[in-house]
């Protein structure tokens, strides 16, 4: 899904756009495994576009005495030189069909003449974005496990993205981890048992033992969290979002999730989760929790003298309208 098969064979130009370290990397790894597994001897020589210059392209992209396959990388291919661009994209035109040339570019504003020139002449494109929101990260997760011959469905990896974060490379490595220790099927449970110390710190669980109001365990989870350095913004946040998801999925009905996903454009898992979450809440007690997490966020983001203690009340005042009509 993301990235070049190594085992296809190796294209001439290669442009990897996007600021994903990760994506790129692996992109980049992939094509040069790929002119290797053509020719185990690949000359492969690797440049920083910004101290290149046209006469070194021209070396290494001019016909071979002695044949042989050559990998040319070019990072930062946004920076490069207006010599350089130009000699890049005059050999993009007619390149060597022994050579493979790869240029990893950030994909923003700068130098995107270059990069349109290359994409105009042919270069195949591996997108290597920062992926956006959970619905991104989520299936990179379970591409992660089903392409190394694991799985995992979305409500386990959306557990894992919790305990985890959302930096690529810890998502990957976590992923890697769980393959390793486990067969392969990765559940909810399997997450808990592997990652129950940093998941017990995510604003995530903090939100969910309120919204079935579980008091003592949300504020404990609450207190592990601020102990431990977690922000108290995306806490309120989280639990911000917790009522408004359960609000949003009470008012669409009791619906099949699937049916629901894009119709309130959210993930079935997250919609099932509200679902079940949304028994015992009443619409007066929903306003409650909502005008709650407001006040929260208010509170925590305007700079509260003690924004400990407005999440505190907070989680207690969201838990308490949970079943209570209307508490006010």
């Amino acid at each position: 899904m993301w990235g070049v098969n190594a085992a296809a064979p190796p294209v001439p130009l290669l442009l990897v756009l996007g600021d994903e370290e990760l994506l790129a990397a692996r992109a980049v790894t992939a094509a040069v495994d790929a002119a290797r597994a053509a020719d185990p001897g690949a000359d492969v020589r690797e440049y920083e576009a910004s101290a290149l210059t046209a006469g070194e392209v021209a070396e290494m992209v001019s016909p071979s005495l002695f044949g042989g396959r050559r990998v040319l990388v070019v990072r930062g291919g946004q920076d490069a030189r207006k010599d350089l661009v130009t000699a890049l994209l005059a050999y993009a035109k007619n390149p060597e069909p022994d050579v493979t040339l790869i240029v990893a570019h950030l994909g923003a504003a700068k130098g995107k003449a270059f990069a349109d020139g290359l994409r105009a002449a042919g270069a195949t494109v591996v997108t290597a974005a920062k992926l956006k929101g959970d619905r991104e990260r989520i299936a990179f997760v379970r591409d992660e496990f089903r392409r190394n011959g694991g799985r995992c469905d979305e409500a386990s990896a959306a557990a894992l993205l919790a305990a985890v974060g959302n930096d690529l490379r810890e998502i990957a490595a976590a992923c890697s981890q769980l393959l390793a220790d486990t067969d392969g099927r990765i559940t909810e449970a399997v997450v808990a048992r592997y990652y129950r110390g940093r998941a017990e710190v995510s604003g995530f669980t903090v939100a969910d033992a309120a919204m079935v109001g579980d008091v003592p365990a949300a504020l404990e989870a609450l207190r592990w969290a601020l102990h431990v350095g977690v922000d108290p913004v995306p806490i309120a946040d989280a639990l911000a979002d917790g009522v408004r998801t359960v609000a949003r999925v009470a008012s669409a009905g009791r619906g099949n999730p699937y049916q629901l996903a894009s119709t309130l454009g959210m993930p079935a898992w997250k919609i099932q989760k509200a679902q079940e979450r949304s028994r015992g809440w009443t619409p007066e007690g929903l306003v409650d929790a909502m005008r709650a997490a407001a006040d929260c966020n208010a509170a925590v983001k305007g700079g509260a003298e003690d924004r400990g203690y407005a999440l505190e009340q907070a989680v207690v005042a969201v838990a308490a309208a949970r079943g209570s009509g209307s508490g006010r």
